[in-house]
Order: C-alpha cells, then sequence, then structure tokens
C-alpha cells in the first residue's frame, strides 16, 4: 500500500524525469527503492511509454570497444561459455577452475571491457566458478548461440569476427587455450652413452569435441606459422598438440599457462 504522501510521490517522479537513478531518489527522500519503482513503473504505464533497458551494446548502438578484449572473450565462450537467453533470464557464462584465479580475473575483466554496463557476478561451486555478465545483448556479440551443443551445430565466424581475430590472433588463441587447452610436461627416455635418461619437454593441448572449433584454432595457428598436429587419444581425433621447441616458445610468449 502506498502510504507516502502525495507531495512526495510527485517529487520522485519529477526527479526520476530529470534523471536522478532509483537509488539515489530513495535515499534523499527516505523512500524504499522498491516503492520508487513502483511509482516510476505505475508511471509509464500511465503514460503508455514501453520501458527499453540502457545497453552499450556495441552491435547495437555502433559503439567502439576493445576488440582484443573481445577476441580472448570469443575464444573462452567457444571453448567453456554459453549464453542463457530466455523471456526472463539472459546472461553469458565462462567456466573456470576455482583455482585459477587469474583465468576468473581475466575473463571478468574482458566482459567489462567489451560491455561495460551489465553486472558481472562470480558464482562459486565446487571446484568451479561461474564469471556471468547479465544483458541479453550477449547474443548480439556471438550470433553462435543457438539451441543445443556447439558441437552438434554449425560453428562459423561472422566477417566482422574474423576480422577482429585476424587482428589479434594471440589474444584468440589465448582464449581458447585458457578455456579448452593447457599447457604440460610430457617426459620420455633416452640412451645416452648406454645409459637412460630421462628428458622433459612441454607442449601445449587444445581438446574441443567440435570439428568446426578446432579448425578455427588451427586455422588461426596457421596463420601465426605455429606448426600443430592431430592428437588421437582414447579414438578419438578431439586433440591438437603444439610440441615443437621453437612453436612452445611462441606460446609461452603469447599464451602461456593457466594460473
Amino acid at each position: 500500500m502506498d502510504q507516502h504522501k502525495p507531495s512526495v510521490r510527485a517529487e520522485a517522479l519529477e526527479l526520476l524525469r530529470q534523471g536522478v537513478t532509483n537509488r539515489s531518489v530513495a535515499e534523499r527522500l527516505d523512500v524504499p527503492r522498491g516503492t520508487i519503482g513502483w511509482w516510476r513503473s505505475e508511471e509509464r504505464k500511465r503514460l503508455g511509454i514501453t520501458y527499453e533497458r540502457l545497453t552499450d551494446c556495441p552491435h547495437c548502438t555502433g559503439r567502439r570497444y576493445d576488440h582484443r578484449a573481445y577476441a580472448y572473450l570469443l575464444g573462452l565462450y567457444l571453448g567453456d561459455g554459453h549464453i542463457i537467453s530466455k523471456p526472463k533470464q539472459h546472461h553469458l557464462s565462462i567456466f573456470c577452475n576455482a583455482q585459477q584465479v587469474g583465468l576468473i580475473a581475466a575473463a571478468e575483466t574482458a566482459m567489462r571491457r567489451v560491455m561495460p554496463m551489465p553486472s558481472v557476478r562470480c558464482r562459486h561451486k565446487a571446484g568451479c566458478t561461474e564469471v556471468k555478465s547479465y544483458t541479453k545483448h550477449w547474443t548480439c556479440m556471438f550470433p553462435q548461440h543457438g539451441p543445443g551443443k556447439k558441437h552438434e551445430r554449425k560453428i562459423a565466424l561472422e566477417p566482422w569476427q574474423q576480422e577482429i581475430v585476424d587482428a589479434h590472433p594471440w589474444e584468440f588463441i589465448r582464449g581458447l587455450i585458457h578455456s579448452d587447452g593447457c599447457r604440460i610436461t610430457n617426459w620420455t627416455t633416452r640412451l645416452v652413452g648406454g645409459v637412460r635418461k630421462r628428458y622433459e619437454y612441454p607442449r601445449y593441448f587444445f581438446t574441443n569435441v567440435s570439428d568446426d572449433i578446432r579448425d578455427l584454432f588451427t586455422r588461426t595457428l596457421d596463420a601465426l606459422g605455429v606448426s600443430w598436429t592431430h592428437c588421437t587419444r582414447h579414438g578419438n581425433p578431439y586433440n591438437i598438440s603444439i610440441a615443437r621447441k621453437a612453436d612452445v616458445a611462441l606460446m609461452d610468449t603469447h599464451v602461456g599457462p593457466k594460473h
């Protein structure tokens, strides 16, 4: 029930028309924020105004944005990301190992640099942290979104996305590795002077069930001059290996292990 004087409501509506936020109006007039929001909603209904939430979506507004951050975020999305797009629920989620705090921070930063306006939160689960950004406009920025799993549908970049990847290929590779890749140390043995010795060497792996996403990864590596090989494990050809010393050194310079 509205227990406030009509003059208080009128003052609140006037402040709202001037662009003052709900929070500021509530604090100034000592009225609950929920009441301010209800007054605002009722005033829109009275005037026949359809409310459209403000957005800073680059696709919809033409706003310039950080292409390097987008190339990285695109890699994260194609690997361990998904978008929820329902009538009352819209968000982009990137799933990270809870111990890899550097990756979690990088995912948050990339989301904010592409679209600063939506809220970004972390949801902590057992061994996992879900980084979430709330807006329906992530589907504008990631047109690969669709029903079903990524490997069950065609994944192809739009021309404008490919231009960004071509301009910032290492950021794209870094996002893919940070989502579905790893840097490990392999070992083997060799005879040296008649003595068998252990030999260790680093290598990078990228693993994704989608043929299209693996193709995007390897084509970008080709453009960068990085050698790679298919590595079938347990009968599944889902792994891409980078093991040559010079190529691993390049990956270390531009990507590095997840942390």
